[in-house]
């Protein structure tokens, strides 16, 4: 059995044009104590995380505490919104239709492959073990499609306010046996 603790980013910061270079909020930065403080006590062997800075800066101080590097994979990274952006609508839209991409976006058909795909490599290069891997909403909302296809927009709305986030995944080769919400901040999703 392998064990991956999901953490999907602190809060972003207000008004940074560019979405990869996007820093934590000072208190997204104040924020990711709460996920060391959630993995201090637990086995961790490595810690993986989209190249993302603000989902990099979530794990910072937790792969500190384990003394263990940051791999960044460049699958893992957020879904490309395009001009239109985001809001409740596009999110609607794009759920009811994984191979819809509004011009110049991504279709959440794209984003899981590529992130199951990560995924796995990174499940075969660490069985047994236990991972850290930094997140986003869309990333891991769709992660979690894969494995429970029930797992739609009204629940990706739910989690959409919740940054950072932790789940607690147990897998069984490729299949995951057993999955646990560990904790949460609550802080308004910004739409960039």
């Amino acid at each position: 059995m392998t064990t991956v603790w999901f953490v999907r980013h602190a809060q972003r910061r207000r008004g940074w044009g560019d979405d990869r270079t996007c820093p934590l909020s000072d208190e997204g930065l104040a924020d990711r104590a709460l996920v060391l403080e959630l993995l201090r006590d637990a086995p961790v062997d490595a810690f993986w995380c989209s190249p993302f800075r603000r989902s990099v800066q979530t794990i910072e101080p937790a792969a500190a505490f384990f003394g263990l590097p940051i791999r960044t994979d460049e699958r893992f990274r957020e879904r490309h919104s395009g001009p239109m952006g985001n809001n409740r609508e596009l999110f609607r839209r794009r759920w009811s239709d994984f191979s819809w991409h509004e011009p110049g976006g991504e279709c959440l058909g794209d984003v899981q492959a590529r992130n199951i795909a990560a995924l796995f490599d990174v499940l075969d290069a660490h069985a047994g073990g236990a991972v850290v891997l930094g997140t986003h909403g869309t990333a891991l909302s769709t992660m979690l499609n894969h494995f429970d296809p029930s797992f739609g927009c009204d629940d990706f709305l739910r989690i959409i306010d919740w940054m950072p986030y932790v789940l607690k995944a147990v897998f069984d080769g490729h299949e995951l046996a057993e999955l646990t919400e560990v904790g949460h901040v609550k802080k308004p999703f910004i739409i960039p």
